[in-house]
C-alpha cells in the first residue's frame, strides 16, 4: 500500500487548503525470500580462490519485486529479513524503487540470509547459503495481509519458502487467500537443492501445489527435475495436466518456450554482451508479468495473443538483467526494455 498525496489551494475570500490522499494498492505481491548475494569481483574462479565480493540484493521473489516496480508495476513483497545491517539495506533497496514493504517484517530471531554466489567463465553461478535459519524461514501464516493480498491481480512464490514449516505454512496461506479471491497464481520454482535434505520431499512440496498455480516457469533443468524428461514438450504436457496453463520454459539465450492449451511456441532469445545470469530468470518473470497485467484488464482466462508480447518482453527483460552483476544492477525499465525490443 502506497500513499499518493495530492494539495491544493482554493483562494476565495480567504484561503482553504486540502490534502487528498489516494491509497494504491500492489496490483502484484511476491513471497519469498529477500537475501545478500555476494558477488565475487572476479568470474571463473571458485570462492575459496577469489579475492572479493560485491554485496547485491538477491532472493528471487524479492528480485522480481524490483524488477516490476522499476517496470512501473505497483508490486509489493511478502517476507522476513532479520533487524540487521543487512535487513536495512533490503528494505531500503525496496523502497527506493517504489516496492510496497508492508509486509516485510523484521525479527531477531534469525539474521538475514546471506548467499554467495561463484560464477564460472560462461557467467553460470552456484550457491552457497548461510541460512539455518535465516530470517526468511521464519515469516508466520498470521503475517499475511489477506485483505491487501485479495485486492491484488497476481499472487507469485518459489519454493524456497517451503523448506521450513513456518514459511511454509504461510506460502500456503498465502496461495488459499489468493485462490478464494480470485487472484491469479505464479510459480517459479528456483530449484536450489542444496537447500533441502531430500530432494524427492522437494520434488513432492512443488508437485502437491501446482493444482492451484495458474501460471508455471520453469528452467529446463528443473522440467527435467520434477517430470524426470528431458524432452520439453512432453514434460511441460505431464505439468500442464496437473493445474498450471500457462507453461513458461526459460531457454537462456535461446528464448523461451510456452505451453498452453496443447500448444507449443518458442520465441527467440536475444544476444547480448553477459556477465551474470544471476536473476535472469527473475528479470523474464518480472517482464512477462509486468507486460501481462498491461495487455490483460481480465486475468480469468489469459488469452494466447496476450502471452505473446509478454514473452517477448519477458525475454528481453531477462536479456537485459544479464548484462550487469548481481541479480538486479542490470534491471532495465520499460523504455529501455521497449527500446531495446525496436533495435533488435
Amino acid at each position: 500500500m502506497q500513499k499518493v498525496i495530492i494539495s491544493f489551494r482554493f483562494k476565495l475570500k480567504f484561503s482553504i487548503d486540502f490534502v487528498i490522499i489516494f491509497i494504491v494498492m500492489p496490483d502484484i505481491f511476491t513471497l519469498g525470500e529477500a537475501l545478500i548475494d555476494f558477488v565475487p569481483r572476479e568470474s571463473g574462479l571458485s570462492l575459496a580462490e577469489v579475492s572479493g565480493f560485491y554485496k547485491r540484493f538477491g532472493g528471487a521473489p524479492a528480485n522480481v519485486a524490483m524488477g516490476l516496480a522499476k517496470l512501473g508495476s505497483d508490486a509489493g513483497f511478502i517476507g522476513k529479513v532479520g533487524k540487521d545491517s543487512f535487513g536495512d539495506f533490503l528494505e531500503n533497496k525496496f523502497s527506493e524503487v517504489g516496492v510496497d514493504v508492508n509486509q516485510l517484517r523484521r525479527t531477531t530471531r534469525a539474521n538475514t540470509t546471506l548467499a554467495f554466489v561463484s560464477l564460472t567463465k560462461e557467467g553460470d553461478r552456484d550457491f552457497v547459503f548461510y541460512r539455518d535459519p535465516g530470517a526468511d524461514e521464519l515469516l508466520k501464516p498470521e503475517e499475511i495481509d489477506e485483505e491487501a493480498l485479495g485486492k491484488a491481480r497476481v499472487f507469485h512464490f518459489g519454493s524456497i519458502s517451503l523448506t521450513k514449516e513456518e514459511s511454509r505454512e504461510a506460502t500456503k496461506r498465502a496461495i488459499r487467500v489468493s485462490r478464494n479471491e480470485g487472484v491469479k497464481v505464479a510459480m517459479d520454482p528456483n530449484i536450489r537443492l542444496n537447500l533441502w535434505n531430500d530432494r524427492s520431499e522437494l520434488k513432492e512440496s512443488i508437485l502437491a501445489l501446482l493444482g492451484k498455480v495458474d501460471i508455471l516457469k520453469l528452467s529446463e533443468e528443473e522440467v527435467e527435475f520434477l517430470t524426470g524428461t528431458d524432452d520439453l514438450r512432453s514434460g511441460a504436457s505431464e505439468l500442464a495436466d496437473l493445474g498450471p496453463g500457462p507453461i513458461l520454459v526459460t531457454l537462456g539465450e535461446r528464448g523461451c518456450l510456452y505451453y498452453y492449451k496443447d500448444n507449443v511456441e518458442r520465441l527467440e532469445g536475444h544476444g547480448v554482451e553477459v556477465k551474470d545470469t544471476t536473476g535472469a530468470g527473475d528479470g523474464f518473470m518480472a517482464g512477462f508479468l509486468h507486460k501481462l497485467l498491461e495487455k490483460s484488464e481480465d486475468l480469468s482466462n489469459i488469452e494466447s495473443h496476450n502471452l505473446r508480447p509478454a514473452l517477448r518482453f519477458g525475454n528481453a527483460t531477462g536479456a537485459l538483467t544479464t548484462t550487469g552483476y548481481g541479480a538486479t544492477t542490470a534491471f532495465p525499465d520499460s523504455v529501455e526494455v521497449e527500446n531495446f525490443l525496436k533495435e533488435g
